[in-house]
């Protein structure tokens, strides 16, 4: 799988020590990005899946835009399909997720990575290719959802700088949910189970959060929930980038601190789930 070290000759510039990192270095992106460019092959090979994929945030979107939206009250200084979208980006990509676990729970189940760990390559390529290239196919999904935002109406409030900086955040976020839904992929028995066990964790954070309708209109008990759990956090921030911060202070929703919250949420999923990703991996292979 690493292609490039037949291409390096020692240089006089690097000490022994300092040449064997390198090559290490390029043998693991090499891996890293054989296995990625593997996984995007077989997405591309199946249409059927791709197509149903999409349709799904399309359908949301429409769904809550013109069934649900006439039914929630209308917010202050704000649309309710400006306040939609980015609620709608975080559940895709959330949802999304749960494609990871059932390719790795696929791929263990067929032996394929056994034969991955037959050849001479990192072991951790295996995840991080698979973990990458959902993060390729979410940034389709994030552009799909844009422009059928905007053609129902959606409107971003802050320079195009911010509103990338805010779908780079849910990339982010869903990249280390990815790791976390490895987790479950290489735990159950078969990709069936993946899928099953994957949705009781989606759910709650998923539908309990600031997503669909504002805090405000929750029961108490529940609101301190909803607003101090990441995916609240995450969409909350994603406004405040799309939508500009002095919207969210009228409306009483964001603070400039979500957005800071939201990435050390995201960096540590990534860096907790991440070794027990690689460490089941190794267990269950």
């Amino acid at each position: 799988m690493s292609t490039f070290a037949s291409d390096l000759s020692p240089t006089p510039a690097l000490d022994d020590g300092r040449l064997d990192r390198v090559v290490q270095l390029r043998w693991l992106v090499s891996d890293w990005a054989t296995v990625t460019w593997r996984n995007l092959l077989r997405m591309s090979r199946l249409p059927d899946a791709v197509f149903f994929s999409s349709v799904q945030p399309v359908m949301f979107v429409l769904l809550f835009r013109y069934v649900f939206g006439g039914a929630i009250s209308h917010l202050p200084h704000l649309s309710y399909v400006n306040y939609l979208v980015a609620g709608v980006y975080v559940q895709t990509v959330m949802f999304g997720a749960i494609s990871t676990a059932v390719g790795l729970s696929e791929d263990l189940q067929a032996g394929l990575i056994e034969r991955f760990r037959a050849l001479p390559m990192a072991r951790s390529a295996v995840l991080a290719g698979r973990t990458l290239a959902d993060a390729v196919r979410n940034i389709g999904v994030l552009v799909l959802i844009t422009g059928v935002g905007y053609a129902v109406g959606f409107r971003a409030q802050t320079s195009p700088w911010m509103f990338i900086l805010g779908l780079l955040l849910v990339l982010v976020f869903a990249y280390a949910l990815s790791w976390a839904f490895a987790i479950i992929g290489l735990s159950t028995p078969n990709s069936e189970t993946a899928q099953l066990a994957s949705f009781p964790i989606l759910f709650p954070f998923t539908f309990a959060s600031t997503a669909f309708v504002p805090v405000t209109t929750m029961p108490g008990w529940l609101q301190a929930f909803v607003k101090h759990q990441p995916v609240s956090l995450v969409i909350n921030a994603t406004r405040e980038l799309m939508l500009g911060t002095a919207t969210g202070r009228r409306l009483g929703l964001w603070s400039p601190s979500d957005v800071w919250q939201a990435l050390a949420w995201a960096i540590g999923l990534l860096v907790v789930f991440a070794p027990i990703a690689v460490w089941r991996f190794r267990r269950a292979a």
